[in-house]
């Protein structure tokens, strides 16, 4: 109750974001769904339909994604000053965050089915009352368990993701020091709490950058042998580009390493703003990149991760015949166009949502700057060099990158 009182009184940001968790959720519970449809109406191609499944787990990932994003920029799920007295601790506070995603996943799934069986004509009395029988498998009856264990694979992978993501975490206690005595008898006083570790967190980059790095190399080697030797070819689904498996799991390896080294390349970029004597602007875009490495890092990983994947996609099946452009528009599937859209709309709104919950973090160091006298320009300067900055770096990376990784697939 307390949950739908909440998502009820929310703002119209964030009601909008929770309305994208419920369409990326019903976009993936379609997707499902659809692999449910083919698994009945093509009964002698298990291997394909389940081959269909496994691809539904990059949607999936997508959306609970997106589901956790929203859930951290939930103002009415955040820990305030009164609410411990009331019984609503931090433990209550995680329980209500996930049965709000619960309940806009939920929501999706819905509407995913309402529109699955319109489309395999289900459902009457709609326009294009069965327009995709065939794709949907139309005239099979749907088996109930398997139907409602497809839906609820959503609501229930997104909120138990939340619930562990923002579960209460037990800070240890450590005894501070006695006072060093100063060279004239008298104590020294302590920083405040967390004064040392601000400065030198600055200045440390990510441990997530030599893992991608790593697995980023590791994956353009597989890909490179792989093309070189002789292995079975994988057809996929939807009119994907069929290739060797080893090719496969190395472009899969490249896409992870890039966004696993997302926080460190963020890190990076803002040290190189900082470079070569620095002046206000690019010191203070630089230290908030640094900062923010860990928060919008991730999410920009997946970004480039994504628009690597893109274009390959978009390579592979125009070489050598159809042209670049053309060529994927005229070979992919409904459901994997559909299923394309909903991973790309989902790291581009999950970024965004991830620069929001980074705005509202240093929310008051904003405010101390203007109190100071800080130009309010000077503030919206630092937040488009910092976007420069990140646009000039990662877009050539992610070129060259996805350019490399096409390779094996285009040449061969």
């Amino acid at each position: 109750m307390l949950a739908l009182r909440l998502s009820r009184g929310a703002r119209p940001a964030v009601q909008l974001r929770r309305l994208l968790v419920a369409a990326a959720s019903a976009g993936t519970g379609f997707l499902l769904l659809g692999t449910l449809g083919h698994a009945l109406g093509h009964p002698e191609a298990p291997a394909a339909s389940l081959l269909r499944l496994v691809w539904c787990a990059v949607p999936l990932a997508a959306t609970v994604h997106l589901a956790l994003a929203v859930a951290r920029t939930d103002p009415g799920t955040r820990p305030r000053p009164g609410l411990s007295a009331v019984g609503l601790g931090p433990a209550h506070l995680m329980a209500v965050s996930a049965l709000t995603t619960a309940l806009s996943c939920a929501l999706g799934s819905g509407l995913a089915l309402l529109l699955f069986l319109h489309l395999r004509g289900d459902l009457t009395g709609l326009p294009f009352d069965g327009a995709a029988t065939d794709l949907l498998g139309g005239g099979t009856p749907l088996p109930a368990a398997g139907t409602l264990t497809l839906l609820a694979l959503v609501p229930g992978t997104a909120s138990a993701v939340v619930a562990w993501q923002l579960r209460p975490r037990e800070k240890g206690r450590a005894t501070a020091p006695a006072p060093a005595p100063a060279p004239g008898g008298a104590s020294r006083p302590h920083p405040a709490p967390g004064a040392a570790e601000a400065g030198p967190a600055l200045a440390v980059v990510p441990s997530t950058l030599p893992w991608g790095v790593a697995v980023l190399a590791a994956g353009l080697a597989v890909e490179t042998y792989a093309s070189r030797s002789a292995t079975a070819s994988l057809t996929l689904p939807g009119g994907l580009p069929p290739g060797p498996l080893g090719v496969l799991a190395g472009w899969l390896l490249t896409a992870v390493g890039l966004a696993l080294a997302g926080p460190g390349l963020t890190h990076l970029c803002g040290r190189l703003l900082q470079a070569a004597r620095p002046g206000a602007l690019r010191l203070l875009a630089g230290r908030i990149l640094m900062a923010e490495a860990h928060r919008i890092g991730r999410p920009l990983g997946v970004v480039c991760a994504v628009a690597s994947g893109a274009y390959t996609t978009a390579t592979v099946p125009a070489a050598p015949r159809a042209p670049a452009v053309l060529g994927p528009l005229t070979t992919l599937g409904p459901l994997t166009t559909l299923g394309g859209l909903l991973v790309a709309g989902c790291a581009v709104a999950t970024l965004l949502t991830a620069a929001v919950e980074a705005r509202q973090a240093r929310a008051q160091h904003t405010d101390a700057l203007l109190r100071l006298g800080a130009p309010a320009r000077t503030l919206r300067a630092a937040a488009a060099l910092r976007t420069g900055a990140l646009l000039a770096l990662l877009t050539p990376l992610t070129l060259l990158i996805a350019h490399l990784a096409a390779l094996p697939l285009t040449h061969r």
